[in-house]
């Protein structure tokens, strides 16, 4: 796959049309003669590679998330209120859907049915994909399922149906499923990555439907449940136990683990092919990314009781409120012990490269990875974990969970890391305020399954951070006002000084005027160089001079650019509000 996808780009590079604005109708490459190409499957399969490269995110697509657990500088403007209606862009491309159209309307000149076959799948698995991102950020788009020419009277067609859009994709997952390989290679799409992939968008579609109030929505809850359940029973993955800190070694690694990835973005120095995680982690200069303190208080504590329970959680400092947690939390940022991988040497986080001060390490291997370009973690774009929280929420929202079934699942995921399995009948009876509450949940949920429902969602985020997942789960889960609350971090109990990986060195010096003598590897005046929220006490906060507005009439779906109305006429309508 490595060497394919280099092959590609060397020889595609320079041929591939530049599709603008109305790019569906363009001629087709021009080195491929529609009568000749496709005619092997070693020609199928050289064309296809481009989708990978096309379609599937890129590392920094997945780990630069930011929405209401990981807050970055600056932020993504969906995020902050600050979106208006492009002229053009903003993901409205199609570049991509008509090379996948140009392959399913040639492939026949292959003779092997059993290839052809393959390959057609494997270009339905990418534009369901690529219609997935376009439902979810656009709701309703026009479906094109060939080639289009210059004089079509389709190239301007209004926008299909949500219903259709849907369908067409759940259609064409299944088709990959029935025709794609079992073979598992975790850089190339196989028969479990489109059942992963139906996993997500029934779950997703589902519960988009459910809370804004649209229709069919068990239709689609159901169709999560059959393709989780299927993947979970048939495809032979398992989550990944080794070492004494597995989910951290799940992510720091070059090599993605097949045993509980399905599909993973490769990076490989032999190639040159490397991303910024570590940098992006590690510096002060490319976004300082770090957990919302709303998010940490969601962490258990390791006896599966809710940290938020506790007397005073809200003004513990770092070092109090580290202690006795879901392993996951010092597996994902700096806490107190903290040694980089392959070092003994303890490490605190270092405030001056986070906006909250909870510094991250998901994905982070050794030090020498840090400078610039150098991250070289493959990234999982499906795993086995995410399709066990799939399973559990749909069967949630359906109202048929059992028991049974978060053992399955869900319990799958704490027992990993020791930590006590969640019991549905005591959750359901005891719901959490804090997952609830107007300020600091979702208040929309509601039922009998409220409790276990809220408690989903706290696993969904603790364990899908920095995947990629979190705006989208807002968006279906109509809980866009988080946006507007505030972004805090840190809570310290005044200036002076702090030990922030309790090893008895001075880690971290706050004060205001003239700066001390202090042994403190970092000192941040408060009010300039941090703000908390009590002036020189309280948490840090971070965005204060935003004022973030969510609009619930308007802000779930992104607008289409204003130059595409233009050119249809005004046929392809605008998204309500916009």
């Amino acid at each position: 796959m490595k060497h394919n996808i280099r092959a590609i780009m060397l020889c595609l590079a320079g041929c591939l049309c530049l599709l603008a604005a109305c790019d569906l109708d363009k001629e087709p490459l021009a080195a491929l003669a529609p009568d000749t190409y496709f005619s092997n499957e070693e020609e199928l399969k050289l064309y296809s590679n481009k989708f990978y490269l096309d379609i599937l995110p890129d590392g920094p697509a997945i780990y630069s998330e930011n929405a209401d657990m990981i807050i970055i500088t600056p932020l993504n403007a969906a995020v902050s209120g600050q979106r208006t209606v492009p002229s053009t862009g903003e993901g409205w491309t199609w570049e991509p859907l008509r090379r996948i159209n140009y392959l399913l309307a040639n492939s026949d000149h292959t003779p092997d049915l059993t290839i052809r076959n393959q390959y057609n799948a494997l270009a339905r698995f990418f534009r369901a994909y690529f219609y997935f991102e376009k439902l979810r950020r656009f709701g309703e788009v026009p479906w094109f399922n060939k080639v289009l020419g210059s004089d079509d009277p389709e190239l301007y067609k209004p926008r299909d149906s949500r219903d259709l859009i849907a369908d067409s994709i759940i259609q064409d997952l299944d088709f990959a499923f029935a025709h794609l390989p079992e073979t598992k290679e975790v850089y190339r799409v196989n028969k479990w990555t489109a059942l992963a992939l139906k996993s997500r968008v029934g779950l997703f579609e589902g519960t988009f439907r459910k809370y804004h109030g649209l229709t069919n929505a068990e239709k689609y809850l159901t169709s999560c449940v059959q393709a989780s359940e299927q993947l979970i029973n048939e495809g032979g993955y398992s989550l990944y136990q080794g070492g004494t800190a597995p989910y951290r070694d799940l992510f720091a690694n070059t090599k993605a683990i097949g045993q509980e990835v399905i599909l993973a973005r490769d990076y490989d120095e032999a190639l040159g092919l490397f991303h910024n995680l570590q940098f992006y982690e590690n510096s002060s200069t490319l976004g300082r990314p770090s957990l919302a303190k709303s998010f940490v208080n969601t962490y258990l504590t390791t006896s599966g009781g809710r940290f938020t329970d506790l007397p005073g959680y809200d003004q513990k400092e770092f070092v109090e409120e580290m202690q006795n947690r879901d392993p996951r939390l010092a597996q994902t940022i700096r806490t107190p012990g903290y040694t980089r991988l392959n070092s003994t040497v303890t490490v605190a986080p270092n405030v001056s490269y986070t906006m909250t001060g909870y510094h991250l390490i998901k994905y982070s291997m050794e030090q020498s990875y840090d400078a610039n370009g150098k991250s070289l973690a493959d990234i999982p774009l499906f795993r086995i974990a995410e399709t066990y929280l799939n399973f559990a929420e749909a069967k949630a929202e359906l109202g048929t969970l059992t028991q049974a079934d978060l053992d399955k699942s869900l319990n799958l995921l704490r027992a990993r890391v020791s930590m006590p399995k969640l019991d549905m009948a005591v959750a359901n009876a005891t719901p959490d305020p804090y997952l609830s509450s107007v300020e600091t949940g979702y208040p929309n949920v509601s039922g009998a399954n409220k409790g276990v429902i809220l408690e989903i969602r706290r696993e969904r985020g603790i364990e899908l951070v920095m995947e990629g997942h979190r705006y989208y789960d807002i968006m279906r889960w109509m809980a866009g006002k988080r946006f507007e609350k505030p972004f805090l971090g840190m809570y310290f109990k005044g200036l002076g000084n702090y030990d922030l990986d309790n090893n008895g060195a001075i880690d971290l010096c706050l004060y205001q005027g003239t700066k001390p003598g202090s042994a403190a590897s970092l000192f941040l005046e408060v009010g300039k160089d941090i703000i908390l929220t009590e002036g020189t006490k309280g948490n840090i906060i971070a965005h204060d001079n935003i004022k973030r507005t969510f609009r619930e009439d308007r802000d779930y779906l992104y607008p289409i650019p204003s130059e595409e109305i233009n050119l249809s006429n005004g046929v392809l309508k605008q998204n309500p509000n916009w």
